[in-house]
């Protein structure tokens, strides 16, 4: 078997089962051992029933003393129980609706059980255990397992039995990423060696170092990627802006002051746009930090300079409000804005026209700016808006309508400080870390069920006042596997229920752009009292009425997102109140809203939402634009993160297009990694 075969061809897989491999990514050999095991249980020590404790996880060694009985219980489950003895005492087991068990528990041999162990009096007890049969060398059992991220369809077994057959057939060696020279100062397994360890454990250390190895590898492999990007732009050469002492002038035309931190970041912005190397900045600051007067001051100085600018957004929503908002700022100051979104039209084919000529200095759209027929005379200054709405390859799509662009990204997507060098590494990071005075924090409250009349006593004495509402909840329609709050059957409840005298409307992202619009404009008006949406509000939606957010199953959010979401209503001067409504009483739930209500600090959230939840957050929705990481936990591999980029760094100084031999399989990893999301520019 060779490591590029198709996955159908594993053991016990077969080409139907592949499609369901494919779910989870897995086409290959290969792709099915880089799919790496999320946790692990330790069921290698088989403890007496006499020693057991209440509430672990143990195996236990035993024969039956009783045959299985199976019965249907007062709610209809099938409930299947025995109990058995190893010599030391005696154990009760239970399964529910597991009828084929009966089938596995049958002849007078050992068994081993694998489960939690609860006491009942002097009686222990396992609900539905692992079972195997006992032979001295288990599958299931007897051994540290590991346990691997799923989809419907596939088990623990087939994963766990497919990767045991792969490595039983394997004839082609996995390959070392690591150079030699590199391996041998940082201490690093063969990758074989490693693979193997990850997989089928001997024991904990030496899964601890196989961990570290592949860990090392993942993260050489991306610092050495993002190495060779950032060098790459000084190959390129960009026209430098001529002019940007204007943006001072621009500053004392605005109808406010700016903040030290837009200050510092403008600054930032200018001292790159004057090189003749292509800027590539982002711009990350919170909800409400001034991100957009950043942006309006490049795209001032571009235009003073004889360029075009251009900024991309992710919803027609926001893309209306920055045309809005740049209109009003640009008023008087002879600069051509032109806002562009999907659909065809007269004035749309006559504004691609000027934008050809260069009869149009400025414009704002959403992915209609990225289409064919959208052609620049002279643009050099290329924005994109929430980011991580957007792919590289989007990004890169706007770079191209100029030669050699400066790039601008911004986010208003808190990143803890420690990892934003890592997720932008390919970008040059500016953090607006100030708000602008008058805006105040937003009063949070964490509340259970219990709380919801006096809650809705509170929202209809805020409509009282004048101000109007956000509901958010999670999903849009009811699912028969979550029972949280679904929006459209929401709002209809709420429209006959306790808010019944009140003006109610839906957004959500399976409507229609201009049905969004329209919902939208409605309650920018004040016309509606209460707006129940998805998240699709997290981004762009600015209603400075709006004081009083409620967020239904809020411990279904991420602490960022909720964060996110409360910034809708810190933009006005009312008094806000953000309400997380939690069904959980988990300890991990209760530390996570009691963050929420403790700071208004997107970075300090960011933090700790690293901490409780790991990484998986920021790179699940790959908002960086890189392939999201398996093996290296950056809340915890931060040193092997540093010693990878130290070696990434000396690798380079030494073969800066890698070419020679003993670094000829990181080069192969590097392309291939960056290839996957449209990576330009390296190694070409």
């Amino acid at each position: 078997m060779k490591l590029n075969d198709s996955i159908q061809y594993v053991k016990g897989i077969g080409e139907k089962r592949a499609q369901t491999f494919e779910k989870l990514g897995i086409k290959t050999v290969s792709d099915l051992l880089y799919h790496l095991p999320r946790d692990y249980e330790d069921r290698s020590e088989i403890k007496n029933i006499c020693d057991l404790i209440d509430g672990e996880n143990v195996c236990v060694c035993a024969r039956l003393t009783a045959s299985p009985r199976s019965f249907k219980s007062r709610n209809r489950l099938m409930v299947t129980q025995t109990t058995v003895s190893d010599g030391t005492g005696i154990m009760k087991i239970t399964w529910f609706n597991a009828r084929y068990i009966e089938n596995q528990l049958r002849g007078d041999r050992e068994f081993v059980f694998f489960g939690n162990v609860t006491y009942k009096g002097r009686n222990a007890e396992m609900v539905n255990p692992v079972v195997e049969v006992y032979d001295g060398k288990g599958r299931k059992t007897g051994r540290i397992v590991p346990i691997y991220p799923l989809t419907a369809g596939l088990t623990q077994y087939n994963l766990r039995t497919a990767i045991e057959n792969v490595f039983e057939k394997l004839d082609e060696r996995i390959e070392n990423t690591v150079p030699d020279k590199i391996a041998k100062k940082c201490l690093i397994m063969d990758t074989e060696t490693a693979m193997r360890e990850i997989h089928l454990p001997n024991d904990f250390e030496s899964f601890k170092r196989a961990k570290y190895s592949l860990s090392f590898e993942e993260l050489l492999v991306m610092q050495t990627g993002i190495q060779m990007i950032k060098g790459d732009r000084k190959k390129y050469y960009a026209e430098g802006f001529s002019d940007v002492k204007c943006v001072g002038e621009f500053a004392k035309t605005l109808p406010f002051e700016l903040t030290n931190a837009q200050k510092r970041v403008i600054n930032e912005v200018c001292a790159d746009v004057k090189k003749n190397i292509p800027m590539n900045r982002l711009v990350q600051g919170d909800v409400g930090s001034g991100k957009t007067v950043v942006a309006a001051a490049a795209m001032y100085s571009a235009v003073k300079s004889g360029f075009q600018a251009a900024m991309i957004a992710p919803t027609e929503i926001l893309a209306k409000q920055h045309y809005k908002s740049f209109t009003k700022m640009f008023e008087g100051k002879n600069i051509r804005i032109a806002l562009l979104t999907g659909g065809k039209s007269k004035a749309k084919t006559e504004a691609l026209s000027l934008i050809e000529q260069g009869e149009v200095d400025i414009v704002v759209g959403t992915h209609a700016v990225l289409t064919e027929s959208v052609k620049f005379k002279k643009l050099n200054l290329a924005v994109t808006d929430e980011q991580h709405r957007f792919g590289v390859k989007q990004r890169a799509t706007l770079s191209e309508k100029g030669k050699n662009v400066h790039t601008l990204v911004m986010t208003a997507t808190p990143i803890p400080r420690t990892l934003s060098l890592i997720l932008y590494g390919d970008l040059d990071v500016s953090i607006i870390d100030e708000l602008p005075p008058g805006r105040k924090d937003v009063k949070t409250y964490a509340v259970g069920e219990n709380m919801r009349g006096r809650i809705n006593k509170f929202i209809a004495s805020k409509i009282a006042e004048g101000r109007q509402i956000y509901i958010v909840c999670p999903l849009v329609e009811e699912s028969e596997t979550l029972t949280a709050k679904a929006v459209t059957e929401y709002a209809e409840s709420l429209s006959k229920g306790a808010f019944k005298d009140y003006k109610i409307d839906v957004l959500h992202g399976k409507m229609k752009a201009k049905e969004k619009d329209a919902v939208m404009e409605r309650f920018a008006k004040g016309e509606t009292d209460i707006l129940v949406s998805t998240t699709v509000i997290e981004v762009g939606v600015d209603v400075p009425n709006a004081s009083v957010m409620v967020v239904e199953n809020a411990e279904r959010f991420g602490l960022s997102q909720l964060h996110q979401l409360r910034g809708r209503i810190r933009r006005g001067v009312h008094e806000a109140f953000c309400v997380l409504f939690c069904k959980s009483s988990g300890e991990f739930a209760k530390e996570r809203m009691k963050i929420m209500q403790e700071t208004n600090d997107g970075f300090k959230i960011s933090e700790k939402d690293l901490i409780l939840r790991g990484p998986g957050e920021f790179f699940g929705v790959r908002q960086h634009g890189l392939p999201e990481l398996k093996i290296a936990n950056l809340s915890e591999d931060m040193e092997v993160l540093k010693m990878a980029g130290i070696a990434a760094e000396e690798i380079l100084k030494e073969d800066r297009e890698l070419i020679l031999p003993q670094n000829q399989n990181l080069k192969k990893r590097v392309m291939k990694r960056y290839e996957e999301v449209g990576g330009k520019g390296i190694l070409n």
